[in-house]
């Protein structure tokens, strides 16, 4: 990614908690959505309520058959992102390379998109993928959270460059594109103090009045598929139904459909909105202590070198 990145002016926090704090948060809510949600991925809202009442502890299990806490490719595949962004910077290859060593570690999960994006890189060391009307999936955008922190401070086109750069090693879709970037900076305003009213009139209503497929307001999101649409319907409506982290992840979730991923992106905003102190302690007792380990890690090294990335 060749040229300056121009810093704007970041407004002073309006809420509690440190910058450190958030990001930390972030990765954690992250990886508690995607946790939470993988136990009821693909199921409808009735099976959801038939086989859980409300589904709203940690406990594994699902179609991938996890145990307790553990994280999918949700959570993996941003570690890999962050891991690329601290070795190399913003350098396509090292992305992909990253996404391939992910890969062929044999996660316990990998979406179709997903795989055949890499596998063409390895074809071709090509680090894009053809544009395609079919790569609308949510693949690119569930893993995004990395390049908030890395760039937290950039201006909105930086941020888009970034974006484009990771997503379309696997997904190069407008709407795919748009939706990653609009999380992203619903994510580095929160990280800046932002309240929810500012995301919502913000970078969700600009998303909205460019696309308005994403209008959220008229009828509740259930069953989401893998479609980015679909994917921020539901999360958006979470996120201004809802007034803290719990309940927010409790919301989406319990719709269904792809769930690991709706309660992961969920959990990047929400984590960055509401702060570290707001995530459930049982909830954290329940995470992998090694995905839980990698994510705070990661947090704290991805914001130590925002500056030097926009130098």
């Amino acid at each position: 990614m060749k040229g300056p990145l121009h810093r704007r002016t970041l407004p002073a926090p309006s809420t509690p908690g440190s910058l450190s704090d958030r990001a930390r948060a972030a990765y954690l809510g992250m990886a508690l959505g995607d946790a939470l949600g993988a136990t009821v991925e693909f199921l409808t809202p009735r099976e959801i309520a038939h086989q859980y009442g409300q589904h709203d502890q940690i406990t594994g299990g699902g179609w991938l058959h996890l145990k307790p806490g553990a994280v999918t490719d949700d959570t993996t595949m941003a570690l890999a992102l962050g891991n690329a962004l601290l070795d190399k910077g913003l350098d396509a290859d090292a992305i992909a390379q990253a996404f391939d060593g992910w890969l062929r570690a044999k996660p316990v999960d990998c979406g179709n998109t997903v795989r055949r994006g890499i596998i063409h890189w390895r074809r071709t060391s090509e680090t894009e993928v053809p544009l395609s009307e079919h790569d609308a999936g949510n693949g690119a955008c569930m893993r995004v959270l990395p390049i908030a922190l890395y760039l937290h401070g950039a201006e909105r086109e930086a941020l888009d460059a970034a974006c484009r750069l990771q997503s379309h090693i696997t997904h190069h879709n407008p709407l795919s594109d748009a939706g990653t970037l609009c999380v992203v900076e619903c994510i580095t305003a929160a990280l800046d103090g932002a309240d929810l009213d500012t995301l919502r009139d913000g970078p969700i209503a600009r998303l909205v009045a460019e696309h308005p497929l994403f209008a959220y307001d008229n009828k509740r999101q259930e069953n989401p598929s893998g479609y980015i649409v679909d994917t921020l319907r539901a999360v958006f409506q979470a996120l201004t139904a809802q007034g803290d982290f719990r309940a927010v992840l409790v919301d989406v979730v319990n719709r269904g459909g792809d769930a690991d991923t709706t309660g992961a992106i969920a959990g990047m905003i929400a984590g960055a909105l509401y702060g570290f102190d707001e995530l459930p302690q049982v909830w954290l007792a329940r995470l992998d202590p090694r995905a839980r380990e990698l994510c705070e890690a990661q947090a704290e090294a991805l914001i130590a070198t925002a500056e030097v990335a926009l130098a």
